[in-house]
């Protein structure tokens, strides 16, 4: 099934689902009026049809983890793809489970080097423990030659399991033996995990503690995605930059879950993780969850310098910002944002559709943050920011050999 029969077919699964309750209300009517009921079935099927056409069209709406522009995709001019593989970059956030040769053949064209990160998901049948996953990344960080950096992770599923820190330190190191230079922990805490009591696990917990430290004791990095944009906990709003991602993702819809920590709480666990690990060098994933709000990122950077953020699936709530206060932050914060794009390559992807992409998305965030372009992005009018070129190295690349050590092989 194409995703255009994909499209329909959930238009018609809702168009169904409202089906009974038409059907109800024509049924008390008298039984002579036939003519109604044929009326509602021409109805029926005028707002299928209606619903697939505007599905479709509202197929390359970004989700929470892509951004598009809102007209045809504006692919590298030969200079601007000069100039940005000469910075080496560095994209500090992405998610490859499958190498193919067109793929690396992409990272070497573009000089571009990734950091794959692995996490744990209970909602994805690939992703419910760290292998295959893992077994796959470290096949393709030895078959990229340096271009390709692991970032592990461990189960916060196996918190009320007996000697749990002990068993994810003893799998961190070997993880770092075995070439991983970071550590991902991801919104399940704060959000989903709950404690032998049934209280929602913090990034703060002590049980969590010792972990840190061992992280910390062997100088790699966490990167820390907690918490999400403020919609999440916010009733339904279509004109949202996150809205289609949890229409698709409800079990992340914070809003659709009462009793759950609210944003706030999660944010200030982290702070006092930030606070009681001052060794430790985080980075906050997509900007931090705080990306509709440069004051608050601010605020952070300036209380904790051990934290810095990355832009991963959070450009676009940069580009409906005004670009005067954008660009301000970015030139006053040069040292601790660091890009990444949170791109994917699953198992099943097209490599070519794949390829251009990650392609696309490249050339889209070179236009805003090193030129002085303006362009249409989702209604919004965005102007670049036209950064000079040595704070686009420092965010390119620069940031990344510092907050992530390794990142570059010898």
């Amino acid at each position: 099934m194409d995703k255009d029969d994909q499209i329909c077919a959930r238009s018609i699964t809702n168009v169904l689902i409202w089906f009974p309750f038409v059907n109800e209300f024509v049924s008390r009517c008298e039984e002579g009026e036939m003519a109604m009921r044929k009326a509602t079935v021409l109805l029926l099927a005028i707002l299928v049809t209606i619903s697939c056409k505007r599905q479709n069209a509202d197929v390359s709406r970004p989700t929470a983890g892509q951004s598009t522009t809102s007209q045809p995709a504006r692919r590298f001019t030969e200079d601007e793809l000069k100039a940005f593989s000469s910075l080496e970059p560095v994209d500090t956030h992405t998610h490859v489970f499958r190498d193919d040769p067109s793929f690396q053949a992409l990272l070497s064209r573009l000089h571009l080097h990734i950091v794959d990160i692995l996490l744990v998901n209970d909602h994805d049948d690939y992703l419910k423990d760290l292998h295959p996953a893992l077994d796959e990344v470290l096949t393709i960080v030895r078959a990229n030659e340096g271009r390709v950096l692991l970032c592990t992770s461990f189960s916060p599923y196996k918190f009320n399991q007996p000697h749990f820190a002990e068993d994810a330190i003893r799998q961190l190191n070997e993880n770092f033996q075995q070439g991983a230079i970071a550590v991902k922990i991801w919104k399940t805490l704060g959000m989903e995990v709950k404690n032998s009591k049934g209280q929602y696990v913090l990034p703060d917990d002590p049980a969590l503690e010792p972990i840190y430290r061992d992280i910390a004791d062997h100088n790699k990095t966490l990167i820390a995605h907690l918490a999400e944009p403020d919609s999440c906990w916010q009733p339904p709003n279509p004109a949202d930059v996150d809205y289609s991602y949890y229409q698709e993702h409800p079990e992340w819809y914070m809003y659709r879950h009462p009793g759950v920590p609210s944003k706030k709480q999660i944010l200030e666990a982290r702070d006092h993780l930030l606070q009681m690990n001052p060794k430790l060098r985080v980075v906050g994933a997509h900007l931090g969850s705080m990306e509709d709000s440069l004051d608050d990122i601010a605020e952070r950077f300036d209380r904790y310098p051990n934290f810095a953020v990355d832009t991963a699936a959070r450009v676009p709530h940069l580009m409906i910002q005004p670009s005067e206060k954008v660009r301000a932050f970015v030139l006053r914060y040069q040292d601790r944002i660091l890009y990444a794009t949170d791109l994917e390559f699953l198992p099943k992807a097209n490599p070519k559709e794949v390829e251009a992409e990650w392609e696309d998305q490249y050339a889209l965030d070179w236009r805003y943050f090193a030129t002085s372009d303006t362009f249409d992005y989702e209604g919004h009018r965005v102007q670049g920011l036209d950064l000079p070129q040595p704070v686009l190295r420092k965010l390119y690349h620069d940031n990344a050999v510092r907050w992530i050590p390794g990142v570059l092989s010898k």
